[in-house]
C-alpha cells in the first residue's frame, strides 16, 4: 500500500482528469474492504466508471455489497469457461457452477454492470463445449462480455507449454466456427458487438477499455504496470521489491519506455482504433499518402468499408483483424 501511495504522488500531476479507475491486473478481490477504500481515497475522484476484477472463488454477497458501498460500479469476473474440463485444462480453481453462481451473487448484491470473459482455442476444446459455454453465458445477468482466443505469448504460463499444448488446440476452420457462433449468439441475446473482442447490453461499453482503444492517456500503478502519457508508453519495474525500493528512494520506478516516431505512432493508433466497430475518420489523423493507399487497398480486398473519409471493418475484416492491423502498422 505504501508503494502505491508513493507512486501516485509521483504520477498524479501527469493526468488532467480521471475518467475511469480499474482495480485489476492481479487479484484485488483478495484485499479487504478497508484496503480498497484506502486506495480509492487516493484519487479523490468523481470517475464515471470504477471497476474491480474478481475471481469467482472470492465473490460473496457481503463483499459485493461492500464494493458497491465504496462507489465501485462495475465488476469484471474472470470466468474463462463454463465447461469444467476446459477450466481444469487451464488450471482454474473454480468450477462452471461456481462461476455462474458468482455472477448471480454479484447481481443479487446490486451490481447492474457485470462483465465476464471467455476464452476459446483452448487445448482439447471442442465446438460442443464452446457452444455450451456461450449458451449459458448469455443467459446470465451480465452487461458485458469479452471473448479472447488463447495466444502462446512469450512470458506467459502457456508459452512454456506451447509444444505440449498447441497440437491439441482447434484448427483454424474450427476456431472461426467458434468465433462466428459466439458473435451470432451474443447479438441474438442483446449483447451487441462494439469492439473486436467485446460485447455489451444497453450501451454499457467498457469506458476504461475504450480509453485504451482511442489512445486516452492513463497511469498504471504497481509492479509491471504500463502507462501511456504524452505519446509515450512506459512500464514499471516488474520486481516488487525493486519497484518499492525505487519509490522509497524517490526514484522513477520505470524500467522501459517507448515513444514511437511519426508515422509509426499514427499507424499504431489508427490500427488500435479500428478495433472499435464504429470505425475511424481519416480527418482525425495526419496520415501519409501511402497509408491512405493501404486503406483503399484493404477496402478493395473487402476488409474495410469506406464512406468518404470514414473506414470501418467489414465482416471479413472483423474475422481477420490481425491481418488488417499488420498491414497498417
Amino acid at each position: 500500500m505504501e508503494g502505491i501511495k508513493k507512486e501516485w504522488e509521483f504520477r498524479k500531476h501527469s493526468l488532467n482528469e480521471i475518467v475511469s479507475i480499474y482495480l485489476g491486473g492481479g487479484t484485488p478481490s483478495l484485499l479487504d474492504l478497508s484496503q480498497i477504500e484506502e486506495i480509492l481515497k487516493l484519487f479523490s475522484s468523481s470517475a464515471t466508471e470504477i471497476s474491480i476484477e474478481a475471481n469467482p472463488d472470492d465473490i460473496t454477497l457481503e463483499k459485493m455489497q461492500g464494493y458497491i458501498s465504496l462507489g465501485i460500479n462495475r465488476l469484471s469476473i474472470g470466468v474463462q469457461s463454463l465447461d469444467d474440463s476446459n477450466l481444469k485444462m487451464i488450471e482454474r480453481s473454480h468450477s462452471a457452477k461456481k462461476a455462474k453462481r458468482a455472477v448471480e451473487i454479484a447481481y443479487e448484491a446490486g451490481f447492474d454492470n457485470i462483465s465476464i470473459d471467455l476464452m476459446y482455442d483452448l487445448p482439447h476444446q471442442t465446438f460442443s463445449n464452446w457452444k455450451k459455454t456461450v449458451d449459458e453465458a448469455v443467459r446470465l445477468p451480465i452487461s458485458h462480455l469479452s471473448i479472447y482466443n488463447l495466444i502462446f505469448e512469450e512470458g506467459s504460463v502457456y508459452y512454456k507449454k506451447q509444444k505440449e499444448l498447441s497440437p491439441h488446440t482447434p484448427q483454424e476452420e474450427e476456431s472461426l466456427k467458434m468465433l462466428e457462433y459466439a458473435v451470432q449468439t451474443c447479438e441474438k441475446n442483446g449483447l451487441g458487438r462494439y469492439e473486436i473482442s467485446a460485447f455489451c447490453r444497453n450501451n454499457q461499453e467498457s469506458l476504461h477499455n475504450t480509453g485504451y482503444w482511442i489512445g486516452r492517456p492513463f497511469v498504471g500503478l504497481g509492479p509491471s504496470a504500463f502507462s501511456y502519457l504524452h505519446g509515450k508508453r512506459f512500464r514499471n519495474i516488474c520486481n516488487l521489491k525493486k519497484w518499492h525500493t525505487a519509490l522509497l528512494k524517490e526514484q522513477d520506478p520505470t524500467d522501459f519506455e517507448e515513444c514511437l516516431p511519426y508515422p509509426q505512432n499514427v499507424h499504431e493508433l489508427l490500427a488500435i482504433r479500428l478495433r472499435l466497430l464504429k470505425g475511424i475518420s481519416t480527418t482525425d489523423f495526419d496520415l501519409p499518402a501511402e497509408t491512405l493507399i493501404t486503406l483503399q487497398s484493404l477496402t478493395k480486398e473487402d476488409f474495410l468499408y469506406e464512406n468518404g473519409t470514414h473506414y470501418r471493418l467489414t465482416e471479413k475484416g472483423k474475422l481477420f483483424y490481425d491481418f488488417v492491423a499488420s498491414e497498417l502498422v
